[in-house]
Formats: C-alpha cells, structure tokens, sequence
C-alpha cells in the first residue's frame, strides 16, 4: 500500500489516524460486549474504517452525509457523543430513536445525518433530494451517500443515479465494494468488472480508489466535493474495501476463501497507516498509547453513561404521538365571497397553483407534469408561473422521485408528488411504508410529502389504470389518506394536506375530474382534515362512503325515495371520523359501508367492524359491506360496470331496509 503525505501538515496526518483508530477502537470493544451479550447485533466495518473516515473528513459539518451500517467512522466523525452513540445500540432513550431502531438505523439533523433503513438503496434518493434543495437554495454544499456493491443490484440504484444525471444534482455515490453481499460474491451480483463502467452509462463522472489508504479516499474525495459545489453534477466513487468479518457477527466468513482473507488482512487500513506514519516520523509509539488510552476511556465514559440509563418505559400517549410531527391545524377560511364555477380537475388544479403561491419552498414533481401539463392538465400553464426548478418534470421513476421528496424535505422544502396513475405506485411503494411513514416515529424527521394518486374505474381503462388501491396504505401507520368526492372538498383537503408537515396520500378519481363541477371559492381555504361530512340526512340507513360511492349512494337515494337514507362522506380515510358515523349509526340504527375498492381487507371492513364493536347496542341489522368484485378491474365496458358494486348496491340497500 503506497501512502502519499503530499498537501497534508502533520497535523491534519494524525488528526486522521486519531479518527481512523476511533471506530476500530469501538468495534473491538462492541465485539467483546457482543460476546456478554450486552448488545443484540453488531455489523461490522473493520476492514473498511478508511472509507467512512476519509469521506467524513472532506466534508464540511453542514453538508450532509447518509451511511450505512458499517459507516461507524461516519458517526465518530461528526462527533457525536458516545454515550448517545451507545445508548442508540442499547436501545436507550437517549439514542437517537428512543429504543425503536437499533444501530446505526437513524440519523441526526444536529449532525446533518441521515441514517439508512434496511432496504439498502432507497437512500440515495433522499440523497438526491437533499442535493436539489441545495441547489434551489444556491448553496455551494456538496452530498455524500453510502452504498454497496450488493445493493447496487436494487432498482433504487439505477434510478437514483439516473435523476442525479439528468438534474446535474452535486451528489457523490461512494459504492463501498468489499466484494460480498453477505455471502453472495460480486461475480453473483453483476457482469461487469467495475463499477466505473457505470460512470459513462449515466454520463456520470466514475473514479476509483483504494478504500483502505486513508489518505488516498480523503483527498479524492476533498477534490470532488470542492468541484462539485462549484460544479453542481454527480460523481461516482469506487472503494475497493473488504469486510474482515461476516456481515453480522452471526454469519461468520466460512464462505470467503482464507487466502482471500490473509490477502486483505496485510492491506489493513489502521496498521499500514500507522506504521507509515511511524516510519516517517509523525507519529511515535508513545503517542499511539496516548491517542488509544484518551479513547478508550471516553469510550469506557460513554459506556458507563449509558448502561446507567434504563430501558424507555412504555406510554401509550408517547408511542401513538410520535407518529406524526405535531400540528395543530388552522381551518382557513376565504379572504372574499368571490366564487367560480369549477371542475373537479381545476379544483385540484386550483389548490396547487394557490399553495404554490403561498410556500416559496414547495416543489412539485411527477411524470410529464411540466410543458405537457400532466396526463390531466392539472399542472397546465404550471412551468410558465413558477418555473421548471419548481415543477420538475421527472424520469419514469417513482421510487426516486418519492425518496427525492423526502430528501427535499430533510432540507427545507416541501414535496407535491404526482403518480401520473395511483396504480403506478407499487414502483415506489418502499418509499413510502418504510421511509415516510415511519421517519417521525424513528428519529423525529417529519416527512413533508404529498403523493397525488389519480385513481379508480369506471373509465374503461382496465387492470393497471383502474385500481382503488387506497386499503394498501390505510393499514400503514404513519400516513395520512384524503378522498375528496367533489371540488370544494377536493381543493380545501389538497391545501390542507401541503400545509402539514406530515406525509399524505391524496387520491382523486379520475371519472369525477371532467364530469363533475361545483361553485367553489375562488381565494384560498383548507378543510378540517379528519372530519367527515354528511351529505344528506336521512334517518332508515346510514350509508358510510367516501370517493365515487357518495354519488352512487345519493343517486340511489333519488331513486329510492320510500327509503331515508343519510350519507356519510368519510372525506379522510386516516384518521376517519368515528364520532360523525357513530352519531348517524345511533340515529337511523343500520349501517351499510360502500367503497369502490374490492371487498376483502378493504377500509369497509375495518369500518364495519368498529361498528359492530362499539354500536352493537344501536344495531337493527347487522352491518352490511358492499365493494367491488374481488377480481382485477376488467377493461370492456360490460364487465367493468358488473365488477363495479352500482348495480348491486339497490338490493343490498333494500334487504338491509326490510331486515
């Protein structure tokens, strides 16, 4: 291994070795509390400490940098107090996490970190997004990401490095390629011999550096990010690295060669920079046992400090409040009385273009959204008033363009996401269970994204353009979910969910955008989000609803005029609005839960059955459920109106009627 101390005082020399041995240090000392069994896991990184030290070192403390779980010399070297660091691996309250993630699974806004989630890639969209704010706020920062020569099989790679092509976004993706996915070798992962042949793919500058010479990461690494802020564009960086120990302690390394080990083992980074330094006099012997005694006692400190904590104690208040960033909502109202005459479509249309006006930091993104004006020309005329930094026309990539709005978020902005359709979502579907919906709850970063979901049938569009898919997302802690069913609803809910700091799944059907219109304010004005509304009183059947179903439901009630029925338009699905049904429920005492989506483990039957659990006592009948077929959406006409619960909705309602 060949050292170069050129450009670097002896000073700045043992500044690095002193960081480079830290995280061994700690490794060493974790191992043996493993062994106790004090602590649960432990990933290694010895072996790889130059990468994470030498990266951390070239940045500044304000640029962001987002690890994985073998970056320990990342963490160390934005100092950060040990005993919070070994809280956080006891699952301690002091942690960063409150006992709710382990290791290295959180991040630090103190310390301009992002922590990692266990799915490996989809961190390198955030990274993308947290770039984009720099560069909209015309800061010369550079971002630093982490990732594996494993995880650069996941989708999330390719469409992370893509966006930051074509946006010239100053990020720099170090691959660390230590040549193993747990313990499947790099020549199981991919054809190619290195992953600079990936540079020119992307028309992404690809460099390649020795991982374990500290000095040669650092000053790569130094050289890009200076070129970078001044150069806004992404960079690729290869470190040839190896891990020395299995990729969990558990897993051993039976499965790697033993001349491939005793081959990395002399190419360790802490001895061969230590001995170099001995050799040419900057470091001694004597100050080696200095440096390790000063951090062996911190280390000791830390130790102590935490494992004097107890375990977090449980409360239900803290647990259930941590899921979303506090807010208490402001309903506001129109500044005039002006009202027009307006579409379902111009409606949202209307409320994006208000928001827009009213947060200098929205941005808004989705496929095709910018001169075409969207697949529905809800962001027609968009690029002309706000211009394209704010309504970013995307690659077809919805996994990275939702990472991208949270890693906006992490920075200061907030996010509009269009799924050009709400079926095109299971492409981003990580993103958002994992990463927005439990960001808050993990390490108290709130998640300021709005996904917009054109959905539902009736168009004769068939099995990928069709679907109801809002149950996916209802079952999922930490989201919000909004269903207008008209145009005042539909702008005041979409204003509303932009205005919180919270992660919303906004749907709007596609069959109300042109054939439905209403006179709505033309200023600017929220709904109370959470709040169901009673479209129409009756006191036979409460009908509980929400989307397409309130016209289906109000239309049969013309048509059955011998019955009185009250509609409820549930309007906001998470949280929905238990004391508006049950007030209905006790009134008319029968209840029937109509929803477009298909029947099993829809919203109706988690509706339905809190019904029957908490209003038994009020109950006529039992609860009835009506939904679609269980079967894909059907695209011929004739099928898709079967499929569709219209037609059955009139017997269901008159036998519950005659019960």
């Amino acid at each position: 291994m060949r050292f170069s101390k050129t450009g670097y005082t002896p000073d700045q020399l043992l500044h690095l070795y002193k960081e480079l041995i830290t995280p061994r240090l700690i490794e060493e000392k974790m191992l043996i509390l493993l062994r106790q069994g004090k602590i649960s896991k432990w990933f290694s990184g010895i072996g790889q400490e130059a990468v994470s030290v030498g990266a951390v070192q070239a940045l500044e403390a304000d640029e962001y940098i987002l690890p994985m779980h073998r970056n320990l010399g990342v963490f160390t070297g934005r100092n950060i107090p040990l005993n919070r660091l070994f809280a956080q691996f006891q699952g301690k309250l002091s942690g960063f996490t409150k006992g709710r993630d382990r290791s290295f699974h959180f991040g630090s806004k103190e310390h301009h970190i992002v922590g990692m989630i266990s799915h490996l890639g989809p961190q390198m969209a955030l990274a993308d997004g947290i770039a984009l704010a720099n560069t909209l706020k015309e800061e010369q920062k550079a971002t630093l990401v982490f990732t594996g020569d494993g995880a650069s099989s996941e989708g999330d790679f390719h469409e992370a490095l893509n966006v930051a092509a074509v946006w010239n976004l100053p990020v720099i993706f170090v691959i660390e390629n230590n040549g193993y996915g747990l313990s499947t070798p790099s020549h199981e992962q991919f054809k190619f011999n290195s992953f600079l042949d990936k540079g020119p793919a992307y028309g992404i500058e690809a460099v390649q550096v020795d991982g374990n010479n500290i000095l040669e990461v650092h000053r790569t690494i130094s050289k890009l990010v200076k070129e970078v802020r001044k150069n806004p564009k992404p960079v690729i960086v290869e470190a040839l690295t190896f891990r020395m120990r299995g990729h969990e302690e558990a897993s051993g390394t039976k499965y790697v060669p033993k001349e491939l080990m005793e081959h990395w083992a002399k190419k360790d980074p802490v001895e061969n920079y230590e001995q170099y330094l001995l050799k040419n006099g900057v470091l001694t012997e004597q100050l080696i046992e200095e440096y390790k005694a000063e951090i062996k006692a911190d280390i000791d400190t830390g130790l102590e400090t935490a494992y004097a904590e107890s375990l977090p104690e449980f409360k239900l208040e803290t647990e259930v409040g941590d899921m979303f960033q506090p807010f208490e909502q402001e309903v506001k109202t129109p500044a005039s009385e002006s009202k027009s005459d307006k579409r379902f479509v111009d409606a949202i249309s209307d409320g994006l273009k208000q928001s827009l006006e009213r947060y200098d930091n929205l941005v808004v993104m989705g496929q095709d959204i910018g001169d075409y004006g969207g697949v529905f020309k809800i962001t027609e005329g968009f690029i002309e008033k706000f211009g394209r930094e704010r309504i970013r026309n995307t690659p077809l990539c919805e996994s990275a363009i939702i990472g991208t709005g949270l890693g906006l978020c992490i920075n200061g902005y907030k996010a509009v996401v269009e799924m050009q359709f709400a079926d095109f979502v299971t492409c981003g579907f990580n993103q958002i269970v994992n990463n927005l919906a439990k960001i808050h709850y993990r390490w108290n970063q709130n998640a300021d994204v709005v996904v917009r979901m054109p959905t539902g049938a009736g168009v004769g569009a068939g099995p990928f353009h069709s679907q109801s898919n809002e149950a996916w997302f209802f079952h999922t802690p930490g989201l919000k979910i909004v269903y207008p069913s008209n145009p005042y609803d539909a702008k005041g809910l979409l204003n509303a969910a932009i205005e919180e700091p919270n992660p919303y799944m906004f749907f709007e059907h596609k069959a109300l955008y042109r054939s439905l219109s209403q006179e709505i304010p033309d200023d600017y004005y929220t709904i109370e989000v959470g709040k169901a509304a009673i479209t129409q009183e009756g006191e036979d059947i409460s009908i509980i609803t929400y989307g397409m179903g309130v016209h289906w439901a109000k239309a049969l009630s013309e048509e059955l005029k011998e019955i009185s029925i009250e509609v409820i338009d549930l309007r906001t699905l998470s949280p929905w609005d238990s004391e508006t049904v049950a007030e209905s429920v006790k009134k008319t005492n029968k209840a029937l839960v109509l929803h477009e989506d298909t029947m099993i483990g829809g919203i109706g039957a988690e509706v339905s059955a809190w019904i029957s659990e908490h209003l038994f006592e009020h109950l006529d009948a039992p609860v009835a459920r009506i939904a679609s077929l269980d079967t894909p959406v059907p695209f011929t006409k004739t099928l898709e109106e079967n499929f569709l619960p219209i037609k059955r909705l009139k017997e269901k309602v008159i036998d519950l009627n005659s019960y």
